[in-house]
């Protein structure tokens, strides 16, 4: 009788992992960061892989010179085009059948938010351009980059905080790499708390140095606990973020909690 061969079933394959190719003059910068936390698990658990790539291998000259003087003068050292250029050609050729994304890591590019991971969260392999001084010559942002990237309205010396700042943001919504897929859900800017801040939390002990825990959360009545989380959630994001609320979708619930919070924020005191 013949056997037929066992296949695995689709819930059980491993998906292709995220590639990201990193760019940076200081690799030495991601040693200890790829062996701690999420990405540690994730590369453990083959849902990423992350090649770090010295620009200085990709030059031609015997100095191995990766920037020049800005033309019309100024302070500072700008990224040379050719090696970048000459890096992703590089890397594109290992494998031309693939999609990719050129992330240029800049102050000039668009916010990293929740939505941007989970957009490159869906990518295979992801090109992540760390510079350096005044930043790169400007041909690189138009004609080689499909997204330029800032991580907060701030100036870092270079792009090596922010590349990891990316990596470790896309890892994590990678399917398998949290133990607890419930508490990522949960998350500020994510799933059913998109746009709402995270409330507070609290553990043992139940009092410290005179301050105690909310009654409500030793009370174990569950949803009193939802009701005060909601509340203090939507309060913490009135207070601190109130532009996060312009673009958020209340429930009538959380509408008539937020309500309740500003009526007593302005009520006068006695």
């Amino acid at each position: 009788m013949a056997h037929c061969a066992a296949f695995p079933s689709p819930e059980s394959r491993i998906p292709s992992p995220v590639i990201f190719d990193v760019i940076t003059i200081f690799p030495e910068f991601f040693s200890s960061i790829l062996e701690h936390g999420v990405l540690k698990r994730g590369r453990a658990g083959g849902q990423v892989e992350i090649r770090i790539r010295d620009l200085r291998n990709y030059t031609d000259d015997r100095h191995h010179t990766v920037d020049d003087r800005p033309f019309g003068g100024g302070p500072g050292m700008v990224f040379k085009p050719e090696p970048i250029f000459r890096a992703l050609e590089t890397l594109k050729s290992e494998a031309p059948e693939e999609e990719f994304r050129v992330v240029l890591l800049s102050p000039q590019g668009r916010l990293l938010t929740q939505a941007v991971a989970e957009e490159f969260s869906r990518e295979r392999r992801i090109f992540l351009l760390s510079a350096r001084y005044e930043g790169v010559d400007e041909r690189v942002a138009e004609h080689l980059a499909t997204d330029e990237i800032s991580i907060g309205d701030y100036v870092l010396p270079g792009g090596e905080l922010a590349a990891a700042v990316v990596m470790e943001a896309v890892t994590r919504l990678l399917p398998g790499v949290l133990g607890n897929e419930e508490s990522r859900a949960q998350d500020s800017f994510a799933g059913t708390a998109r746009g709402i801040l995270d409330c507070p939390h609290y553990t043992r002990p139940a009092e410290f140095q005179g301050w105690p825990v909310p009654e409500v959360l030793l009370s174990g009545n569950h949803e009193e606990v939802r009701r005060w989380r909601r509340r203090q959630a939507l309060e913490k994001t009135w207070r601190q973020r109130p532009d996060l609320l312009a673009n958020t979708h209340l429930s009538q619930e959380d509408a008539k909690i937020l309500e309740e919070i500003q009526q007593a924020a302005h009520k006068p005191k006695l």
